[in-house]
């Protein structure tokens, strides 16, 4: 079976030659970087239909971890089109983080869309390197969909923990590997490849709970669910929230 896999991934990427052609050329990675914000768009309205009480479940408690003044001050890191927004509690001073410029048009539209929460403004940034955000500076910090393509996990959850307070939250949403020995899991292997190269570095079979139980936070809330989601692939997801 496991020498299969790479003549599986050999056979996908074939069907993906344009784009590996492009990338030969060295004109993929601006032109993923210009369409790759309006494809997530239009996928982040299915899916927070599709999960909607797991969104609204996830961030009900959000605002226990507000500061003295009341508000909770929020960073969202990879904040893509502002897809969270709607579930931020009345009066959340939100600032966005994200490392393709191109995302900042549709965050500005979703943040006119939702007028109950400050915005603080919108900082181009990978999430491993959070340098223009204090230390100890934010209430909560927000990551969904965002560790399955950043290059250095670890050095994603090591910033998260600096700019947090003391007894802040980390609330996150993540689709992860399936388990090794199921067949979601061969063709995540078989996939993968490709993936990260139509869908901006992102990961089918990063197990990233494990990422999570290492890092140095107090407490770990989390939990593994299937997704309601069309494609096997992307439905393995962890959710939760961990206490610095």
């Amino acid at each position: 079976m496991e020498l299969l896999i790479p003549l599986l991934q050999r056979c996908v990427q074939l069907l993906a030659l344009p784009i590996y052609v492009l990338t030969f050329l060295g004109c993929w990675d601006s032109i993923c970087k210009k369409i790759f914000p309006f494809w997530m768009k239009r996928m982040a309205k299915s899916y927070n239909e599709k999960l909607h009480r797991e969104k609204q479940q996830l961030f009900s408690h959000l605002a226990d971890f507000a500061g003295s003044s009341g508000q909770v001050s929020l960073l969202e890191i990879g904040a893509g089109t502002g897809a969270n927004f709607s579930f931020y509690p009345p009066g959340c001073r939100v600032t966005c983080t994200d490392p393709n410029p191109n995302f900042q048009q549709y965050l500005l539209s979703s943040i006119a869309e939702n007028r109950h929460l400050q915005f603080e403004g919108f900082v181009v940034a990978a999430a491993e390197d959070l340098r223009p955000v204090p230390d100890s500076s934010v209430d909560v910090v927000v990551g969904t969909l965002v560790l399955c393509s950043v290059a250095d996990v670890a050095a994603v959850l090591k910033e998260v923990l600096r700019v947090l307070r003391p007894g802040g939250a980390f609330y996150f949403m993540e689709h992860v590997a399936a388990h090794r020995s199921s067949w979601t899991y061969f063709w995540q292997q078989v996939c993968t490849p490709t993936w990260k190269s139509v869908a901006d570095g992102c990961s089918l079979e990063r197990e990233t709970w494990k990422d999570l139980e290492k890092a140095n936070f107090s407490e770990l809330n989390l939990r593994h669910i299937k997704a309601p989601l069309n494609w096997s692939l992307v439905e393995p997801h962890i959710l939760g929230h961990a206490v610095k």
